[in-house]
């Protein structure tokens, strides 16, 4: 840029006035099944709630902003070990499936996934992992290259006797993926920053820490490394067609995008106040 800064006017201007609209004319692709089955059993709360919404979207081109929902699907889960089947409807016809009756997976038990799309099948296997719960989530005083961030403080006592893998959601399109490889078993703080234009101050932010299998730490670091932090979740184009746990049984060629997850999940609410005033 600087050298650009230094050219004399007469050049700039004949420069500018060469300037050509080139149309990249990308290829289009035949749209594939989004199904994002990422459930959320929040195992703290007083009665246990769950969040088992199940998404299906069609992919879009690179450029599209609008991405087509899915609504005349037939979705339902199986509960292999008893055989108890759920099914889910599209009631508002906006792509998201939910139970027609009270669901919350149970511990110990696998939940095969279903989805009839088209006369085409597709199946996924999920069982709940297990997760710890937040001790704390603080405020702190402390940023990075600005000085206008705002600090998350995070704290809680990881389970030892497994290796665990943890996704957090700090809201704002947020995510960040945690293994406990060098502190397992260990009481465990670390601290997460607001950048300055991703939130106005006061705030309450709600933060979700969900216990996940390496599979899906594994899949969701790539999700986030394509789409970019921030990107909007499994729903944006990303660059090449990330695979996830859910296979068409009809024709495996034309293989679906999207994870079947089931996580328990704790949640910290917190007000944050502008501590600059």
């Amino acid at each position: 840029m600087k050298k650009i800064l230094i050219l004399p006017i007469l050049i700039l201007f004949i420069l500018a006035s060469c300037e050509k609209v080139v149309d990249i004319d990308l290829p289009s692709t035949a749209p594939k099944l989004i199904i994002d089955a990422s459930f959320e059993v929040m195992f703290n709360k007083n009665p246990i709630i769950a969040n088992t919404t199940v998404k299906l979207r069609l992919s879009a081109d690179y450029f599209e902003e609008n991405i087509p929902v899915v609504t005349n699907a037939s979705v339902f889960i199986t509960n292999l070990a008893n055989g108890n089947v759920i099914d889910f409807s599209d009631t508002d016809l906006d792509g998201d499936y939910e139970p027609t009756t009270s669901f919350i997976p149970e511990d110990n038990s696998v939940y095969e996934l279903t989805v009839i799309y088209e006369n085409e099948t597709y199946v996924g296997r999920a069982t709940k992992i297990k997760s710890t719960t937040l001790t704390n989530v603080t405020q702190g005083e402390s940023t990075l290259f600005s000085g206008n961030e705002t600090e998350l403080e995070l704290n809680f006592i990881d389970d030892g006797n497994q290796d665990n893998y943890y996704l957090f959601d700090f809201t704002k399109n947020n995510f960040f993926t945690l293994e406990d490889r060098f502190f397992n078993g260990s009481n465990y703080n670390f601290s997460f920053f607001y950048l300055e234009d991703e939130i106005e101050l006061p705030s309450n932010v709600t933060v979700k820490m969900s216990g996940i299998s390496k599979e899906y730490f594994t899949y969701f670091r790539i999700l986030v490394r394509q789409s970019g932090q921030g990107g909007g979740g499994p729903f944006q184009p990303v660059p090449t067609s990330l695979l996830g746990n859910i296979v068409n049984t009809t024709n495996d060629a034309n293989f679906p995008l999207g994870y079947f997850h089931i996580s328990e999940t704790d949640t910290f609410s917190l007000d944050l106040v502008d501590k600059t005033k």
